[in-house]
C-alpha cells in the first residue's frame, strides 16, 4: 500500500521548500523530493541579497518591486539570524544613467512600502566616505541605500527543515521518474539516487522544478500550459576582497545592466552577476570566459586595484528559469521580469506549476500557491508563515519583531559571554547558521576539545552530530 500525501512537491529549491513549509503548516499533509542536494542549483547560485530590485524600476515593475520590499522585512523579522542588513553604494558615472533619475528610482524604492528596519537612501561624497577610497579617482558622487545579505542555500534548508518538523517528509536526493494521474489523485514513483523506488500517492501535485518545470510538465506530467519558460545564466565570480569595509557596491555598465560587488565570507569580494541566454542542460552550467572577462572589466572601470581572470578564486553559475511572457519576447535577458506566475489545472487531482520567481518573494509566491490548493483539498486554515520564525530565527521570542534583526549583536556578545571558550569567528559560523538552536548545538560543551574531531571542510564532530540528529545529515 503507498503512502498517501495530500500534496506532493516536486523540487527542493527555495519555492518547493517554501511550498512544502508553508502547506505542512495548515495541517496538509506533504512530501517533497529532490533530485539532488536541497538547493543545490539556482537557489544557491545566487547574489545572496533580499532586496526589492532596484533596477527593475526601469522596466516599470513597480508592483514587483513593492511586492519584493514588502517581503524583505517579512524575512529579515522571520530569518535574522541569516538575513542582515546590508548598506549599498552606487558611484555616479556621468555616462550613464543621469543624476536625477538616480535620486528619482531611490525615492521610489524608499517609499513604495512601509520600511522599518532599514534606513533610507542618502548622498554622499566619495571623496570624505570610505567607499570611495578604493574607487578611480573621477568618481565623486555617489548615492547609498539598503538592502539585506542571506545564506541562500541555508534559506532554503531552514524552509525545509521547518516542513519536516510539521510533519512532512523531505527525500533529497529523490528523483520522481514517473507520474500516473487517476480519477483524483496521482501515483508518483520516486526513485532514490542507490536505485530504491518507492510508489506514493498525492491528491495535488506542485511542479517547483526550477528550470525543469516545463521540462516535468511536458514530459512526466504529460500536461500543457500557456506559459513557457526563459532561461537566463547568471554567473559569479570571487576574488581576494577589493575594499576594507563592510559596504557594497553597485555599478553601472555601458551596455545598461548593473553589477554588485559584495564583501563575501571576510576575505574575499563576490561579483556579478551576468545575464546571458541559455539553451543548455541546467545540470552542467559553468561561467564562460566572456563572463569572467565581462565582470573583471567591469571592476577594473571603477575600482584602482585592478583584476584578470587569474585572480579568480571561485566562481559560480546557475539557471533563472524566467516567464517568459508576450510582452517580453524582443527583450534583452536582463530585462525578463523576475515576477512569478502560478498556473493551476484544476480538476479532482489538481497540478500546479511555478513559473519565474525570485529568492525574496519566494514566501509570498509559496502562500499564494498554497491558497490556490487548500481550498481543493478541503483545507481553510489561514495564512501563517509571516509571523512564524524560521527555525534558530526566534532571537526575541516566537513572534518575528524588529528586535530580532536590530539586537542581533546584543545576542551575539551574550552568547559570547555564555560559551568564553568558543573561537569568536566559530561562534559568529554557528550563531549565522544555527541562531537560537546553537544552545542545542553546544549543549554540555564546556571546551572547543569538546567540540571533538574536525574535518578538512572545518566542520567538528558535535556540529555534524547536530545536522544528523536534528536536521537532515
Amino acid at each position: 500500500m503507498e503512502q498517501a500525501y495530500d500534496i506532493l512537491v516536486i523540487g527542493g529549491g527555495i519555492n518547493g521548500a517554501g511550498i512544502a513549509r508553508d502547506a505542512s503548516g495548515r495541517g496538509l499533509s506533504v512530501v517533497l523530493c529532490e533530485k539532488d542536494a536541497l538547493a543545490a542549483h539556482t537557489s544557491s547560485a545566487s547574489t545572496k541579497l533580499i532586496h526589492g530590485g532596484l533596477r527593475y524600476l526601469e522596466q516599470y515593475e513597480f508592483a514587483l518591486v513593492r511586492k519584493a520590499l514588502i517581503e524583505r522585512e517579512v524575512l529579515m523579522r522571520i530569518a535574522p539570524h541569516i538575513i542582515h542588513p546590508l548598506r549599498f553604494v552606487m558611484p555616479h558615472d556621468q555616462r550613464q544613467r543621469p543624476a536625477w533619475l538616480i535620486r528619482l528610482g531611490l525615492f521610489l524604492y524608499d517609499h513604495l512600502a512601509r520600511r522599518a528596519l532599514l534606513p533610507g537612501s542618502a548622498g554622499i561624497d566619495l571623496r570624505q566616505h570610505p567607499t570611495g577610497h578604493p574607487l578611480k579617482p573621477g568618481f565623486v558622487k555617489g548615492f547609498a541605500y539598503s538592502d539585506a545579505w542571506v545564506d541562500d542555500t541555508r534559506l532554503v534548508e531552514l524552509n525545509a527543515l521547518d516542513a519536516k518538523e510539521r510533519g512532512a517528509t523531505v527525500l533529497a536526493h529523490t528523483r520522481c521518474i514517473a507520474v500516473t494521474r487517476r480519477k483524483d489523485h496521482w501515483l508518483a514513483v520516486l526513485q532514490s539516487s542507490d536505485g530504491q523506488q518507492q510508489t506514493v500517492r498525492a491528491n495535488a501535485l506542485v511542479n517547483a522544478a526550477g528550470p525543469w518545470a516545463a521540462q516535468f510538465l511536458h514530459d512526466t506530467v504529460h500536461g500543457r500550459s500557456g506559459k513557457s519558460l526563459r532561461l537566463v545564466k547568471g554567473s559569479h565570480i570571487v576574488v581576494r576582497k577589493l575594499f576594507d569595509h563592510d559596504y557594497a557596491y553597485i555599478f553601472q555598465n555601458s551596455d545598461g545592466r548593473i553589477v554588485f560587488a559584495i564583501p563575501y565570507q571576510h576575505d574575499y569580494t563576490l561579483v556579478g552577476t551576468t545575464d546571458v541566454e541559455y539553451r543548455g542542460d541546467p545540470d552542467h552550467v559553468a561561467i564562460t570566459p566572456e563572463e569572467t572577462d565581462y565582470l573583471c572589466t567591469l571592476i577594473n572601470r571603477y575600482f584602482t586595484r585592478t583584476i584578470s581572470p587569474a585572480d579568480v578564486i571561485h566562481s559560480f553559475s546557475g539557471v533563472r528559469p524566467l516567464v517568459n511572457d508576450d510582452d517580453h519576447q524582443r527583450t534583452t535577458a536582463a530585462a525578463v521580469t523576475r515576477d512569478y506566475k502560478l498556473e493551476l489545472e484544476k480538476s479532482a487531482a489538481p497540478v500546479l506549476t511555478v513559473f519565474g520567481g525570485k529568492l525574496t518573494t519566494y514566501r509570498k509566491l509559496a502562500e499564494e500557491a498554497v491558497d490556490l490548493l487548500a481550498p481543493l483539498l478541503g483545507n481553510n486554515h489561514a495564512r501563517w508563515t509571516a509571523h512564524a520564525c524560521l527555525p534558530g530565527g526566534d532571537l526575541a521570542g516566537e513572534t518575528p519583531s524588529n528586535a530580532a534583526v536590530t539586537g542581533f549583536d546584543q545576542y551575539r556578545e551574550r552568547t559570547q559571554t555564555r560559551y568564553p571558550w568558543l573561537p569568536p569567528a566559530l561562534l559568529e559560523t554557528y550563531l549565522h547558521r544555527y541562531g537560537t538552536r546553537i544552545h542545542c548545538l553546544l549543549a554540555g560543551k564546556n571546551s572547543l576539545e569538546d567540540l571533538g574531531e574536525k574535518s578538512g571542510a572545518g566542520v567538528y564532530e558535535a556540529e555534524r552530530a547536530f545536522r544528523q540528529r536534528y536536521e537532515f545529515g
